[in-house]
């Protein structure tokens, strides 16, 4: 059995387990911190496998886990008690004998043996019983001769009963201690070399009872200190270093017992360390025993003072020269290891003053730092980081303590902020992807959230599945949202004069809104993404929005101009050649428009360079490479007839390119949206009554064949979606003199159908659709535009601070990049803004309105806030913590925003309740004065 079960805390993550056992001790005088029993005990400490599969998965919901299994501690002997009782019951006369010479005491003792010494030994003892056996006796026949020499001893007398058993009394006196009876045995010559069934002596047992009296008279008949038990487990020296009784190891080392006795596997100095006797440790250290152990990777004595926290243990082990460098089992535990497991800072102090290594790494990689921050040991971690231990090791996962100590719910604020002020990083990520904000919130632990957000964490930061760390935030402690919100307002705050001053100047903090990735606009596309789009109406996040636009319109110029001028090329090159067959201007044309198709397909390959899923999924894209492929087709040379059809398409395409090229400009852009989302909803009608339509496209086909727009089925169906714009020719189908009708009655109830069912209902509803689609999008314009904005700004830094781009020219690029940042931290990360200043247009007016409103209503908050506490403070404190209670009782974004609402009536109340107070106090005021005027005129 080895130290210490417990599972690596990232184990459940990864798919698998690092374990180790540990025996159980029973200290005196501590209570131990570990769970120490004969069973493989876990600590589980980091997840459930998210999504079942991917640990990168959005559809994650459960939680990191931090549970600490405990239990009491009992001492470890070579042998339980229940084990030793059973082995003597089963001896002849055993259980006679067990339940006997417990009660010999007194009169009854004396009497048992004056009886004794009249009688004569029996000299045969169990052992021999046994053997005179035949070979071929069963199990059946020795449970027989065992069941009669039971009941002769039950009713034998004692006196009898030691002299006809000796060999199972004198076991059973030294395990229970009986001093007069195992001398009295001894001496009428019972043999100190019996045993039973195991292979334990007298000697054993009474090493383990701690008799010393007994030891010594069992050694002064020359009983042998050096046997070992038939499983070559314990020597009684083993027994008395277990049982913690220095008297007897001192007379069992005096009489030649062997010190490093078993040293390959458990020696008596092991047993000593494992059962916290320090008295019986440094008695055998200074009859020689040896600290370490000549087997590789096995536990030595020194691994389970460490394990187990033990001071003086340790502090021994290193004086006699034990060695801190031994490394332990598959696990690969140094002593350091296993003392920070254990959370023992004064282990760990001991360890590295005798030259214990702090960068050594078990087979996880995990350095005493990451079993420190599991331990929850805040004071190991401080110990570690005196030394010059590193703060961002990386284990084999390339975790840091920090992912361990986020994983805690226990004193995890601590260990956070302890780790921090020594310089870990917070946005440190693992192979996953995974940082310590990711680790926090799926934990749903928001204090160490909130730490960390101060401290400077990425929400931006995204798994290696994709999945950001603000999309946890949102779905497991979304309360940190509104904490958010109130740090966007503390952004912008009054810097110089009053509010009602012309001078007065407002400061606009952005900092809150650039997490310290390489764009400054992902933290606005994670809002987006996580259905957070509405946080962009903030007044802070506009202003960003609209000053970061300014900033970057004109890359987006760069490529209208682009777009524009390949438009012009593609559309000339398509007129001289499909229309006018100017040779000349053909050949003209040609290079230029090959060499902008070229760029535009180098644009598109480099995108796909940043993630094909995504580009993908948008079907802008689809249109540029449909552009690209007619390009290519149309300038195949000769041209064929086919190459019609493709510059035909190839030039519609194009110019629709175009437009949805103009419609990324925010004044263009909610027109642009209308048509796409229309024609988008359009389409996915059409899809819906398809088979409506086919369905009269197939009876038109077959009741008019005569006439020539339906004798095609497949032109059939395309006049039967021309009909539906109202476009029926009744008079050309019905009275056609060359096309007689050839069906009547049914052609025309079809007719009618069809004029009822499809161009009246299906033609309306569509049309319906159409407007509401137009109407909600112009009640949302103002959020679609901003969300646009953001988007389109988060595609141009995703592009311009790629990657790829860091080995182009570095002039150039720099200058672009410069030219899109808006800040420059840690100087530049703020605007200062004079609201009552005409002149000031660096904003809209309309949003530096906003802007001032904002710090207006937080005034007059503060203000009433400070008022109302003077009229009514027991009220005041008694709404604010139940608010703060029901916050923290609910979760989810309905229930918070419901809460905030609530909170903000209340105060609303709360200041026309002041507000009242105020007037009443004025008039009362008012009208004093005019009694007390009047009654002076008088």
């Amino acid at each position: 059995m080895s130290i210490l079960s417990k599972k690596n805390f990232f184990g459940r993550l990864s798919g698998s387990r690092l374990t180790r056992e540990v025996p159980m001790v029973e200290a005196a005088n501590r209570t131990p911190s570990i769970v120490i029993n004969n069973e493989e005990g876990h600590e589980d400490i980091w997840m459930d496998e998210v999504d079942h599969g991917s640990i990168s998965s959005e559809d994650s919901s459960e939680s990191v886990t931090c549970h600490i299994r405990s239990a009491p501690m009992t001492q470890e002997q070579p042998w339980s008690k229940e084990e030793v009782e059973v082995a003597l019951s089963n001896l002849p006369a055993g259980e006679a004998a067990l339940s006997l010479i417990p009660t010999l005491q007194a009169d009854a003792l004396q009497r048992a043996l004056e009886e004794f010494q009249s009688l004569t030994l029996n000299e045969t003892d169990c052992r021999h019983r046994k053997i005179s056996l035949p070979t071929f006796a069963n199990g059946l026949m020795r449970k027989a001769l065992l069941a009669s020499e039971n009941g002769a001893a039950a009713s034998a007398t004692p006196g009898q009963l030691l002299a006809g058993w000796p060999d199972t009394c004198l076991l059973i006196s030294s395990w229970l201690g009986h001093v007069e009876i195992a001398k009295a045995l001894l001496d009428k010559g019972a043999p100190v070399a019996t045993s039973d069934s195991d292979g334990r002596t007298p000697l054993h047992l009474a090493a383990c009872a701690t008799s010393v009296r007994i030891v010594e008279e069992l050694l002064k008949h020359n009983a042998d200190p050096k046997e070992w038990d038939l499983g070559k487990k314990c020597t009684p020296l083993h027994c008395a270093a277990a049982a913690g009784c220095v008297a007897t190891v001192k007379y069992l080392i005096k009489f030649g017992a062997d010190v490093d006795a078993g040293l390959s596997g458990r020696s008596p100095l092991h047993y000593a360390v494992l059962n916290n006797a320090g008295d019986c440790a440094e008695t055998l250290l200074q009859a020689g025993a040896c600290p370490n152990n000549p087997q590789v990777y096995t536990e030595t004595p020194l691994h389970v003072a460490a394990s187990l926290g033990n001071v003086r243990c340790t502090k021994l082990l290193l004086c006699h020269g034990a060695d801190v460098r031994v490394q332990l089992g598959a696990a690969r535990s140094t002593p350091l290891h296993l003392a920070a497991e254990e959370g023992s800072a004064e282990c760990t102090k001991l360890l590295l003053s005798a030259g214990a290594a702090w960068e050594a790494k078990n087979s996880r990689g995990q350095t005493a730092m990451h079993l420190a921050a599991l331990a929850l040991s805040v004071e190991t971690l401080d110990v570690l980081i005196s030394v010059g231990a590193r703060v961002n090791a990386e284990d084999d996962d390339g975790r840091t303590p920090l992912h361990a100590a986020v994983a805690k719910a226990l004193r995890g604020c601590e260990l956070v902020k302890t780790l921090i002020q020594a310089g870990a990083s917070v946005n440190k990520a693992d192979k996953f992807g995974y940082t310590p904000l990711h680790i926090a919130a799926l934990n749903e632990s928001s204090p160490i959230v909130v730490m960390l957000l101060l401290k400077g964490a990425d929400v931006t930061a995204r798994t290696k599945g994709g999945v950001t760390a603000l999309s946890f935030i949102i779905r497991r402690t979304p309360d940190v949202l509104t904490r958010f919100v109130a740090r966007l307002d503390q952004a912008i705050s009054l810097h110089d004069h009053e509010l009602g001053d012309v001078d007065c100047e407002l400061r606009l903090d952005f900092r809150p809104l650039v997490p310290g990735g390489r764009g400054e606009a992902d933290l606005m596309l994670c809002l987006v993404e996580v259905g957070q789009g509405h946080v962009l109406k903030h007044p802070l996040c506009e202003s960003f929005l609209y000053l970061k636009w300014l900033r970057i319109r004109k890359f987006f110029l760069f490529s209208l101009i682009f777009h524009s001028i390949f438009v012009a090329l593609f559309t000339g090159y398509i007129g001289v050649t499909y229309l006018w067959d100017a040779m000349r201007l053909n050949s003209i044309l040609f290079w230029p428009v090959l060499g902008f198709t070229c760029m535009l397909a180098c644009k598109e390959l480099f995108q796909i360079a940043h993630g094909i899923c995504s580009y993908a999924r948008r079907w802008e894209n689809w249109l540029q490479w449909s552009v690209i492929l007619a390009s290519c087709a149309v300038l195949i040379w000769p041209v064929c007839p086919w190459q019609n059809h493709a510059a035909a398409l190839g030039i519609l395409l194009a110019w629709i390119e175009l437009m949805m090229v103009v419609g990324r400009f925010p004044m263009f852009g909610i027109y642009i949206q209308m048509f796409t989302q229309v024609s988008i909803n359009f389409f996915k009608f059409l899809a819906a009554y398809v088979c409506l339509i086919i369905g009269f496209s197939l009876g038109f086909s077959v009741l008019h064949k005569n006439y020539k727009s339906f004798a095609n089925p497949l032109v059939s169906l395309l006049k039967t979606v021309i009909m539906m714009s109202g476009e029926l020719e009744f008079e050309d189908v019905f009275f056609d003199e060359n096309a007689t009708l050839m069906y009547p009655g049914t052609a025309h109830l079809m007719l009618l159908s069809f004029v009822i069912l499809v161009t009246v209902i299906l033609t309306n509803l569509m049309v319906g659709l159409a407007v509401s689609d137009i109407q909600e999008l112009r009640r949302c314009a103002g959020l679609d535009r901003l969300v646009r904005r953001a988007e389109l700004v988060a595609h141009l830094e995703n592009m311009l601070f790629s990657k790829l781009l860091d080995r182009a020219p570095t002039r150039i690029i720099k200058a672009c990049r410069k030219g899109a940042l808006l800040l420059h931290p840690p100087y530049h990360c703020a605007i200062h803004i004079r609201p009552n200043d005409p002149r000031e247009k660096r904003l809209p007016r309309e949003l530096i309105k906003a802007i001032y409103r904002l710090v207006s209503e937080r005034r007059t908050r503060q203000a009433t806030s400070t008022r109302f506490s003077r009229y009514a403070p027991p009220q005041s404190t008694h709404v604010d913590s139940s608010h703060a209670r029901l916050s923290r009782m609910y979760s989810n974004d309905s229930n918070q925003q419901q809460l905030n609402e609530l909170a903000a009536e209340l105060k609303r109340c709360s200041y026309n309740i002041s507000m009242r107070l105020d007037s009443l106090t004025n008039k009362v005021e008012s009208i004093a004065r005019d009694i007390d005027t009047t009654v002076h005129l008088r």
